[in-house]
C-alpha cells in the first residue's frame, strides 16, 4: 500500500502540518502564505488572458423583457 502523499503549500511548497489547529489555514502553511495569495487575487495576479476588451459584457444594448 502506498504511503499518503504530504500536501504542500501552494505558495512556498512546504509540507502542511497535520495538526488540527493548522487546518484553519489550509491549503496554506501559514497566515503569511494566505496573505500572499490574497494579494495576488486582489492585484490581478491570477487572471485568464482573453481577447475580449475591458468592459465587454456581451450585452447588445437591447432591452428584452
Amino acid at each position: 500500500m502506498n504511503a499518503p502523499r504530504r500536501q504542500l503549500c501552494p505558495i512556498c511548497r512546504r509540507p502542511l502540518s497535520p495538526a488540527p489547529e493548522a487546518a484553519r489555514l489550509r491549503p496554506f502553511c501559514s497566515k503569511r502564505c494566505a496573505d500572499i495569495d490574497l494579494h495576488r487575487w486582489l492585484s490581478g495576479g491570477y487572471r485568464v488572458e482573453t481577447d475580449e476588451t475591458t468592459g465587454s459584457t456581451g450585452d447588445d444594448g437591447g432591452d428584452e423583457r
